[in-house]
């Protein structure tokens, strides 16, 4: 294999991080650690021309002003629909060479170690030529509920064979898997060959293969614009790539990689980022009396804090947001017609 393509997935709808995440302006295109935004730090990864090739975008035509704005012209796929993961790497590496190595990277992930991501690609990338598809996998240093995991099974060159992949699990099962020091969290980065990846599709999902297929015929370009065909591609059935083509497949392999990751899932991941980033907790003017462990988001007003310990504040606009750190996951059950 040559240089690996990247893939950069753009999306979400923005409700863990409301209200300074919103459908209009999601999670990937905030500076939420440091001044360049997650997208833009994603691309920054996977600038090394020697090593990478130009990055494939994945976007819906919603995001596709914003994702000019903040990082020029790429080449650039629009989904006509929210079609969720698999589908959305599915027209990448429909528009490369069978044989091009997929990087495929969330856009709205932390890495903290970059070293560590290269040395993780690389390892990923030698189990990828032997026709792997290899997801990236999280050591955990704490029993998280709200992360996927993955059994690690027997030795590869570079990695473990996939076990199992357990969807988020509750506390007690969390707490074992930490303890057996054979799971790591499932870090929603992927690499593996384009044709690989459309072959086990077509094993897995034969429809979703079909109508993929289909939107990529119908489609059309506009300069460095790739526009599937719609009305194949609507015909979808909406599936992650976890889903639709990892669990299903004995191809699966995982390298683990201890690189300083976090989804920024939810508030309380934000903190723990940038706790271990060494960044500011607490917007500039914040006052804290008998306050503990807290954090602030401020868009201008001043926020006080007293006598509570363990909680985060959100100031967007007029939209004020207090939680606990431990009801982070919660804040997406507030009501979406309350959101506006």
């Amino acid at each position: 294999m040559q240089v690996i393509q990247p893939v950069v997935l753009c999306g979400g709808s923005g409700t863990r991080l409301w209200p300074l995440s919103r459908p209009d302006r999601p999670k990937p295109f905030l500076p939420l650690l440091g001044k360049r935004t997650l997208f833009q730090q994603t691309l920054d990864r996977v600038a090394d021309r020697s090593r990478f090739a130009d990055p494939i975008v994945v976007a819906g035509g919603a995001h596709t002003p914003m994702i000019e704005d903040q990082a020029g012209r790429h080449h650039l796929i629009v989904e006509p629909h929210a079609k969720n993961t698999a589908p959305a790497i599915a027209l990448a590496a429909a528009r490369v060479p069978r044989e091009a190595a997929l990087l495929v990277c969330p856009s709205d992930h932390h890495i903290g170690d970059e070293d560590a991501f290269r040395e993780g690609v690389e390892a990923a990338k030698s189990l990828a030529e032997r026709g792997k598809l290899v997801c990236f996998g999280i050591a955990p240093d704490r029993p998280e509920t709200g992360y996927g995991y993955i059994e690690r099974g027997e030795a590869l060159e570079t990695g473990h064979a996939v076990s199992r992949f357990v969807e988020k699990p509750d506390s007690e099962a969390a707490e074992s898997y930490l303890a057996s020091g054979k799971f790591v969290w499932n870090g929603g980065i992927f690499l593996f060959r384009a044709g690989d990846y459309l072959d086990e599709l077509a094993k897995h999902r034969p429809e979703m293969a079909k109508l993929i297929d289909e939107a990529v015929a119908s489609g059309h370009s506009e300069g460095h614009v790739f526009c599937p065909g719609a009305a194949p591609f609507g015909g979808i059935a909406a599936e992650s790539i976890d889903y639709a083509v990892m669990e299903a497949t004995e191809r699966a392999a995982v390298v683990s990689a201890d690189m300083g990751w976090s989804d920024i899932g939810d508030w309380n991941a934000l903190m723990i980022a940038r706790e271990a980033a060494g960044l500011d907790l607490c917007a500039p003017g914040t006052q804290a009396v008998g306050a503990d462990d807290i954090m602030t988001v401020s868009d201008g007003a001043r926020i006080s804090v007293v006598g509570l310990d363990d909680v985060i504040v959100v100031v967007d606009g007029d939209e004020v947001l207090v939680l606990s750190r431990d009801a982070a996951q919660s804040v997406r059950q507030l009501n979406p017609a309350d959101r506006t």
